[in-house]
């Protein structure tokens, strides 16, 4: 069985992406965080709706702050095309497929409420939902298939609403979650905020 602080890592990166070592992901989320590697992925329906998911309250940072489908961190020597598969298995007993880079080179720091820093080279990928979300309760607390257009404006007109890091993606994103979104009036926009399937 492999020590829990070694299987349980992430990788530390110079600031042009390169790894430098890893460390345990228990110890890396502080005050002072350092660059480390990791990953964010959006997940569509087959009828063109994203995933979008509350994160547990017992998460270190941003906990119950509504987010992206999933994030996490790649481990040592595992490609991120196979962390990606990994963590969709793990926080949303999840199957996906059709995954695709979509913003390689983001990449953000922000810091929460409590002072916890998150510092990210982070790819993001756009996947396909290959099975029905089982979401585990120590990493979702809530999840909804919103309208991409939804999403899209939610972030510009209510950032406050989402992690620091979908709000930076969500439009940047626009094309490849919803090529022709079109302006939402305020109905669609408060469907889209209390979170109403599509």
């Amino acid at each position: 069985m492999p020590d829990a602080a070694i299987s349980d890592h992430v990788l530390l990166v110079h600031a042009d992406g390169q790894v430098r070592g890893r460390a345990p992901r228990a110890s890396v989320h502080t005050t002072d965080t350092p660059l480390h590697l990791g990953f964010s992925c959006y997940v569509l329906h087959e009828d063109g709706s994203v995933l979008v998911t509350r994160r547990a309250l017992t998460k270190r940072t941003w906990p119950g702050v509504w987010t992206n489908s999933f994030c996490g961190h790649p481990r040592q020597g595992e490609a991120l095309s196979e962390a990606v598969t990994r963590h969709a298995r793990h926080e949303l007993g999840m199957e996906v497929q059709a995954l695709r880079p979509a913003l390689p080179d983001f990449r953000y720091r922000a810091v929460d409420a409590s002072g916890v820093v998150e510092n990210e080279i982070c790819p993001v990928f756009v996947a396909e939902a290959a099975s029905a979300p089982v979401p585990r309760p120590s990493e979702v607390m809530e999840l909804r298939w919103v309208r991409p257009e939804h999403l899209i404006h939610l972030a510009e007109l209510a950032p406050w609403t989402l992690s620091p890091w979908a709000v930076r993606q969500i439009p940047a994103l626009r094309a490849h979650l919803a090529p022709a979104a079109p302006p939402a009036d305020a109905g669609a926009l408060r469907s889209a905020a209390l979170g109403s399937t599509p």
